[in-house]
């Protein structure tokens, strides 16, 4: 473990996250399973921030509140399922390290290395979730997650051979199957809340476009949207996929035409102070992308109202 002046420390490899808390040197240096009940470490109590160069699964138990981690009166209390992927900040004061995990799931990228996974794990959204954004699980799936990790953890003891390799990443994927069913299963029992932040989504664009911030700032971001609403992007795009069928970005897209809609229809402003004032630097990517989303240009959805 090493610490960049300023900056987080930074855990490179199992070994050294091993090391950091005392345990004993992993049985394979490219993934481990720590079970809380054989070493009962604190995985987030690191002085300050870390980044890890691996990912990292962790079933706790219980959850530090429900202010804390996100959870509403719509989620389970039967613990959760938190991720994290190489070069994420973590640990932060968002984090309670005092509860400890039960099993905590540790994968260099290395491992995944000459098999699907390598790619197709990068498109598990929650790996860049917050930890405020932790999978609350039911009984019935707390138990399955916990026997998923226990089978990992057996494989893990077993004596290596040619297929140990493909037999713990098959489990390691019905894991983060497991989870995304899961996490949609989450989106749906919180579908109440989501129509909430829907509406205040609806009204920072709106507030957006209405007092010309983007003359100053561009465009909006999906970062820019998550941010006003206390989520991380990932979880922005997934939680709109489950309401509306669409990432933030695509959602960003249709509030834009339609902003652009109402000035090529109510106002005198050529395409070109329409694009500027939306936030476009060229009027060529807007045209574009009205043309895309329309099948219209600009000039032809403005004489179709004349």
């Amino acid at each position: 473990m090493r610490k960049e002046e300023n900056g987080p420390y930074k855990i490179e490899s199992l070994a050294d996250a091993h090391r950091a808390f005392g345990l004993p040197t992993p049985k394979h240096p490219l993934v481990s399973l720590i079970n809380g009940a054989h070493n009962p470490v604190a995985m987030n109590a690191l002085p300050g921030a870390h980044v890890l160069g691996f990912y990292k699964l962790s079933y706790k138990p219980k959850l530090s509140g429900r202010l804390k981690y996100g959870q509403s009166y719509y989620d389970f209390d039967e613990g959760g399922l938190l991720f994290a992927s190489p070069g994420q900040v973590i640990g932060s004061n968002h984090d309670d390290g005092r509860i400890c995990s039960q099993y905590t799931l540790l994968i260099h990228p290395d491992f995944f290395l000459g098999y699907p996974l390598a790619k197709t794990i990068k498109q598990y959204g929650f790996f860049s979730y917050a930890t405020n954004e932790a999978l609350h699980l039911s009984e019935d799936e707390k138990l399955t997650i916990i026997e998923i990790f226990k089978m990992i953890e057996k494989e893990l003891n077993s004596r290596i051979d040619d297929f140990s390799q493909g037999v713990i990443i098959s489990q390691i994927e019905l894991l983060m199957n497991y989870a995304n069913r899961f996490y949609k299963r989450q989106f749906i029992t919180r579908k109440a809340v989501n129509h909430d932040l829907l509406q205040k989504l609806d009204d920072v664009l709106d507030h957006y476009f209405a007092n010309e911030t983007s003359l100053s700032q561009g465009l909006p971001t999906v970062g820019y949207l998550a941010e006003q609403l206390n989520l991380s992007p990932s979880y922005l795009s997934d939680m709109l996929r489950s309401l509306i069928g669409q990432n933030a970005q695509q959602y960003i897209h249709d509030k834009l035409i339609a902003a652009a809609k109402e000035k090529l229809s109510t106002t005198n402003l050529s395409v070109s102070e329409v694009a500027y004032a939306l936030g476009f630097e060229h009027s060529q990517s807007f045209s574009k992308l009205f043309k895309t989303k329309t099948n219209l240009s600009p000039l032809a959805f403005r004489r179709s109202f004349n």
